[in-house]
């Protein structure tokens, strides 16, 4: 059983937070959603915004320590509002440093290109964000799931299945 970390903001893609969420959970690991504020955190649906949660903790004290993998939902709002939260980058970059996975699905890899996790790594992305990766010197995939020393990246909500089996198979 392992300990999970999703860091997200208003904003995410409804799925991509919560199939994670709900199947890490049913597979037995403690799962902690950290927000820029420990308060519910909204998600942006397919016509307009959806579903809510309730972040357990601030990012402020989520710490790498307390966790085995971070896990970060995409969506186009949250991770360019996190990209600008030196908090946030500083959690990626701790469980980094600390060589456990970081996953990030859709619009997420905006957030390891901004801690600077991008560089000479294969990674993929949604389809619009794949030349900032290229860009910031990662050799881009087009596959469902890609797997690079401790980092996982995924396209979008269609790869969520190969997506949480990395988490599930990163975290075993």
């Amino acid at each position: 059983m392992a300990n999970i970390l999703i860091m997200a903001s208003d904003g995410f893609e409804q799925s991509e937070l919560f199939v994670p969420l709900e199947r890490l959970k049913a597979a037995g690991h403690n799962v902690h959603v950290a927000a820029p504020e420990t308060a519910e955190i909204r998600a942006w649906g397919k016509e307009g915004w959806g579903k809510s949660v309730q972040a357990d903790m601030t990012i402020a004290d989520a710490s790498a320590a307390d966790y085995d993998a971070l896990v970060l939902p995409g969506g186009v709002i949250n991770p360019d509002t996190l990209r600008q939260d030196k908090k946030a980058i500083g959690v990626i970059q701790a469980f980094s440093k600390a060589d456990k996975p970081v996953a990030a699905i859709c619009h997420a890899p905006w957030l390891l290109i901004e801690a600077g996790l991008a560089s000479g790594r294969k990674m993929t992305g949604y389809g619009s964000i794949r030349t900032d990766i290229s860009n910031a010197g990662a050799d881009v995939l087009d596959d469902s799931v890609v797997v690079d020393r401790g980092i996982i990246t995924s396209r979008s909500p269609d790869d969520l299945d190969d997506f949480v089996a990395e988490i599930e198979k990163a975290v075993a």
